[in-house]
């Protein structure tokens, strides 16, 4: 249970990072929706959050931004006096061959999927090593372990998630912080259904347990990284890809 604990799930405005904000303030957790496009859609899971009887509220914020972030950080501690949970799941796709990818697409792809990470974690790092606790928890990806053709900027991002994590877990350990990595698999979500039905088989094909999964399949590992149950597990990549990465 995670009562009295305060969380932070950057792009929670829908898909992975949806479902991860509404599961942790089901288990008790008052949750900071992050977001950087829609108020919209940040507002729906707010609302579902506190249609449930949870606490939640929508702050938007660049995480690719340095010092956006800084102020993030401001606003939250002033609002709740600490964190407890930062959820690293902000991150988009811009897909393209190697031999036809524009440096802008590679770079927006890095700015916000690994350097979004590095900007939270720099600036809520005081407050964790303040209280000699937390839950790191950064959203990699099965491309981050495995590459994926079409993808050399999403997957590099990804794996340099998986390298950030190891880092930053080997640094905070010792104060009692925890930082770990969910590497997702095929999982249905809005990005996912722009897909055509013959890519999809194709994929689900390559799936040991020939199924897609949830976002709230997600959700529940991010949700056991989050709680004490998992105190003495650091540095670690948990894969939710139905055996992909095997």
């Amino acid at each position: 249970m995670l009562e009295g604990k305060v969380a932070l799930v950057t792009g929670a405005g829908r898909g992975i990072g949806r479902a991860i904000a509404i599961r942790l303030a089901k288990a008790g957790a008052r949750v900071v929706v992050n977001y950087n496009g829609s108020e919209a859609k940040a507002q729906e899971t707010v609302r579902e959050i506190e249609e449930a009887g949870g606490e939640a509220m929508a702050l938007k914020c660049d995480v690719s931004d340095f010092s956006a972030c800084a102020e993030l950080a401001k606003t939250v501690i002033e609002k709740f006096g600490r964190l407890d949970i930062l959820i690293n799941n902000a991150g988009i796709t811009r897909d393209g061959l190697i031999m036809r990818m524009s440096e802008e697409d590679y770079d927006k792809v890095l700015d916000i999927n690994l350097k979004g990470a590095f900007n939270t974690i720099r600036h809520f790092s005081p407050t964790f090593l303040k209280q000699r606790s937390g839950k790191i928890i950064n959203i990699s990806s099965v491309s981050g372990v495995l590459g994926n053709a079409g993808q050399a900027n999403y997957s590099a991002s990804k794996a340099g998630l998986i390298g950030l994590t190891k880092s930053v877990a080997r640094e905070l350990a010792s104060r009692g912080i925890c930082v770990n990595a969910l590497a997702p698999g095929f999982i249905e979500t809005e990005m996912t259904e722009a897909m055509s039905d013959k890519a999809k088989e194709a994929v689900i094909g390559s799936i040991p347990m020939k199924k897609t999964g949830h976002a709230e399949d997600v959700a529940e590992a991010a949700a056991f990284l989050a709680d004490e149950a998992s105190d003495y597990i650091t540095g670690q990549v948990l894969c939710v890809d139905g055996g992909m990465a095997i």
